[in-house]
């Protein structure tokens, strides 16, 4: 082959037809028609002089040859957007893009502070920050497409040797009350207490129940008799429904912030017992790392952190050479690492 038998356009579209399971949400998510997105496919086959994929089915399954064009895609579009943004970086933060993963928690309270404080210093770098699951952030770290995150979930085992993996910031989990409740009247409380209450929690297998569960265990509480009336999916629904009076909680100190102020929720102390979870800092150290990267984690993740931390523990990226890292196609992210509150909220 004296001549590459594909383009970059080819690339997107397969990694388009991938994600969306069809030519034609393909077609609507890339704004060109779906007879275009078909040519482009025949062309490729035709170049290639292979099936990429199965027609047989409803959904486009890719053929055996498909999935690994598509991993090798993935790398090639990977790194077409990691020179560009290498050549943005010319200008000295005078543009560029920094995108920035959390997870659901970190997602909607932390990091939108850190991105205000960041954007104040650096107003033409444009920033985006995708919240995810734990698991869907570490692989879009891995893959190059987030220049760092910070999640609080468990990150999958199989990832750990392709990433730098740092204790961040503790985020303590507060015991929220109805303003009208007895015990809001109560500097402190029992563990015992705890017992009479009736609460509302996150699904029993999301991350923050789990570290809850096992925190109020180590303190000689059995979870198994607190009375559960509701369970919700989402910390600002459990925080609409304590202020409602409808029972008390456990939710992060950095979610409640607003209401302790306002004086909707009152935050109540329980002897003897403290629940915390660690928030960890994830990068890549084999990827490039822009200027407006290494602004944020110089200039602001300090800010938040545990005290001592210092930017100084982060490894100095391999900027003279490209290595190898995971990749995921369109199908594994979608089926095995689900944006869901399953894994951290």
């Amino acid at each position: 082959m004296s001549d590459l038998p594909f383009t970059l356009d080819q690339l997107r579209i397969l990694r388009a037809i991938a994600a969306e399971g069809s030519f034609k949400r393909a077609a609507d998510s890339l704004y060109v028609s779906q007879p275009a997105v078909s040519l482009q496919v025949q062309n490729l086959e035709r170049q290639l002089d292979v099936p990429l994929f199965d027609r047989g089915g409803r959904r486009a399954q890719l053929t055996e040859a498909g999935h690994l064009l598509l991993s090798y895609g993935e790398k090639i579009l990977s790194l077409c957007q990691e020179t560009c943004r290498a050549i943005e970086d010319l200008q000295n933060l005078q543009g560029g893009t920094l995108i920035i993963g959390a997870s659901q928690t970190t997602g909607t309270y932390l990091l939108p502070k850190m991105i205000g404080m960041f954007r104040q210093k650096y107003p033409d770098v444009a920033v985006q920050l995708h919240v995810h699951s734990t698991r869907r952030t570490a692989w879009s770290v891995v893959n190059g497409q987030v220049d760092l995150a910070i999640i609080g979930g468990e990150i999958p085992g199989e990832l750990a040797d392709s990433l730098e993996i740092l204790p961040y910031a503790e985020d303590e989990l507060a015991l929220i009350l109805p303003v009208s409740h007895p015990f809001a009247k109560q500097e402190t409380i029992q563990k015992e207490d705890l017992y009479k209450l009736q609460f509302i929690a996150l699904d029993s297998q999301s991350t923050i129940r789990k570290v809850i569960d096992q925190v109020l265990t180590r303190c000689d509480l059995d979870t198994r008799r607190f009375k559960v009336e509701m369970e919700l999916n989402s910390i600002e629904a459990i925080k609409n429904a304590v202020q409602s009076g409808l029972g008390a909680a456990f939710v992060s100190t950095s979610a409640i912030a607003k209401e302790l102020q306002m004086g909707v929720l009152n935050c109540t102390t329980i002897e003897g017992v403290v629940v915390k979870r660690t928030l960890w800092l994830i990068l890549n150290p084999n990827r490039y790392r822009s200027k407006a990267a290494e602004a944020f984690s110089q200039e602001i993740l300090p800010q938040f952190a545990n005290p001592g931390w210092s930017p100084q523990l982060l490894k100095t990226p391999h900027r003279d050479s490209i290595r190898d890292t995971v990749v995921v196609n369109g199908f594994d992210v979608d089926e095995t690492s689900p944006a869901t509150l399953d894994d951290d909220v």
